[in-house]
């Protein structure tokens, strides 16, 4: 009679209904939270630990609510993933980090396309539309989605070029993969015995195609942009995928990735003046220059003919007040904890010293902001554009370091450019400016800085900012 009953017993009944839906309400909320810790940067740390722990306890009743605690299978691909996600955290380096993000998007987005495959597997002989459409759309938009991020961390990790790859008939192209797509998921609300591997193979064939296409056309400018709206469809997927496999969890956690991933994607629009639009259809930020309307900048040698007559280093002695401007070629040549040297040798000097981070300043959402504390500064030392852009014509100095398009005047003036109407740090307005810069070139969006060109109260230090900001500091 026992063993009858110990047979009889499922994992499943470990958590009821009830249960497992308060479970779930309280673990998406969990994940809510986590999101808003990681909006402030003195509390990203808690918040995510925090969500990092409720996706793991939703692994686990997942496990347990769906009876396959028991299939042993599951946990060797478990702990592979374990060892490979610890190198990673390991072994990636923070200048990496847009990169890695990229292809977690994608790896994402293939899982909820591996899921929602199975999923239909299951369903094709059922007359369930719902769940055969949802499965088939979730197959559609993981798969753009793992391929667009790898075409993405390509492009970041320099493995595929950074400018945009124009096909011929490109929009064309696009429209069709689009339309195919759009109706073998439809069909796939329809499926036969007969149908099912050929409409599978069409669904991953062009949704790849589609990823391709898509992320191929994105230059380097809207490359953050790009980042955060891979994350939203990641999202998505998950969500679609949890709707054909009736998981309420996957669900929720999914929507909420989506719809943040969105809102980002929406901020990121506003702060680099770019047309959600324009990124969908493929059209590139890179453009032509454009000339400014009001005034035609000089030539490059009258600021290199001031920065001769006075040392930099002698324009930051005695100031009171300084504002660092980081950006992406900080990043590129690890500068940041000698941009943090630097601060604390003024601040011991008797200067404030804060630092003004621009929303895309970098190759993803917050980038500067997890450099600059990797390399101890202080949290209350940064502040984002909008809290700061105001003191720039008051400050003494604005020491610029790897940054170019964030801080470019053009954006207010040069119609035409891609720039033009992005809002940027002010920094033009500040007396005294100290560039340090690889070389005079424009920045990703091919638009000249006419900063460069100012003939008084601009030094512009090029090479690598390693090297000159350690050959500053040593003249300090």
């Amino acid at each position: 009679m026992n063993s009858s009953i110990l047979l009889q017993f499922s994992t499943a009944s470990l958590l009821s209904d009830p249960v497992y839906y308060i479970l779930c309400g309280v673990l998406a909320m969990a994940v809510l939270l986590g999101i808003h810790f990681m909006s402030k940067v003195e509390t990203a740390r808690q918040g995510n630990l925090i969500s990092a722990v409720a996706v793991a306890l939703g692994i686990v009743i997942t496990l347990i609510k769906k009876d396959i605690l028991p299939v042993w299978l599951i946990y060797p691909g478990m702990a592979i993933g374990l060892i490979f996600g610890l190198i990673l955290a390991k072994k990636v380096k923070m200048i990496q980090m847009p990169q890695l993000v990229a292809l977690l998007n994608g790896i994402g987005g293939a899982a909820s396309a591996i899921v929602a495959s199975f999923a239909l597997v299951s369903l094709y002989q059922s007359p369930d539309v719902f769940g055969k459409v949802t499965a088939s759309l979730a197959i559609v938009i993981g798969t753009i989605t793992l391929f667009g991020s790898l075409i993405a961390a390509g492009k970041l990790h320099k493995v595929i070029s950074q400018k945009p790859v124009v096909l011929p008939l490109h929009q064309v192209i696009t429209t069709i993969l689009l339309v195919v797509l759009l109706f073998s998921i439809v069909s796939g609300g329809f499926l036969n015995n007969f149908s099912f591997p050929v409409l599978l193979s069409v669904m991953l064939i062009f949704a790849a195609a589609f990823g391709v296409v898509f992320s191929v056309r994105v230059g380097g400018a809207d490359m953050p942009i790009t980042i955060s709206l891979l994350n939203s469809l990641s999202g998505l997927a998950a969500a679609i995928a949890g709707f054909a496999v009736t998981d309420i969890l996957l669900v929720a956690v999914g929507g909420i990735v989506g719809a943040s991933g969105l809102f980002l994607t929406q901020i990121m629009c506003k702060a680099m003046n770019r047309n959600l639009a324009d990124i969908l259809l493929g059209k590139t930020s890179v453009q032509g220059k454009g000339e400014s309307k009001t005034e035609k900048a000089p030539e490059v040698a009258a600021t290199e003919e001031v920065a001769a007559t006075v040392n930099p280093a002698e324009v930051v002695k005695g100031v009171k007040k300084v504002i660092i401007v980081p950006g992406y070629g900080m990043a590129l040549a690890h500068a940041q904890h000698l941009v943090k040297s630097l601060a604390q040798k003024l601040t011991a000097d008797g200067a404030t010293v804060k630092y003004a981070i621009h929303p895309v300043a970098g190759r993803m959402p917050g980038h500067m902001d997890v450099l600059l504390i990797e390399a101890g500064v202080p949290f209350e030392d940064v502040y984002e554009m909008d809290d700061i852009n105001e003191e720039f014509k008051d400050a003494d100095v604005a020491i610029v370091v790897g940054a170019n398009d964030v801080l470019n005047p053009a954006a207010r003036n040069a119609e035409g450019t891609p720039i033009y109407g992005m809002p940027i740090l002010n920094v033009d307005q500040c007396s005294k400016i100290i560039i340090f810069n690889y070389d005079l070139k424009p920045g990703y969006s091919g638009v000249d800085n006419p900063i460069y060109n100012r003939k008084e109260g601009v030094w512009v230090i090029q090479g690598d900012a390693k090297d000159t900001v350690a050959q500053f500091l040593s003249e300090l």
